[in-house]
């Protein structure tokens, strides 16, 4: 069984983050490269004007950044902070 503890705790949290940023820059890459195709989708899709769409995803896009910040990054930073004191 695995022990947890501060350092697990702290690799798991540097993992959560690393693949959550590496989610949120293929989104963006995602939503620039193909922007027409992915607007033309949803719209037809979920029924929403082309015209809100980029206002969504740049909404989408900054919530999750703010919450891998926010739940990822900045416990890991404090984690790494108590370990070295």
């Amino acid at each position: 069984m695995m022990e947890i503890n501060i350092n697990s705790i702290t690799e798991f949290l540097g993992w959560c983050t690393l693949i959550n940023f590496g989610l949120l820059t293929l989104s963006t890459i995602s939503i620039v490269l193909f922007r027409k195709f992915i607007i033309r989708t949803h719209s037809t899709l979920f029924g929403i004007k082309e015209k809100k769409l980029p206002k969504i995803y740049f909404k989408y896009l900054a919530n999750f950044k703010l919450v891998v910040i926010l739940l990822n990054l900045t416990p890991y930073f404090a984690l790494k902070l108590m370990k070295m004191y």
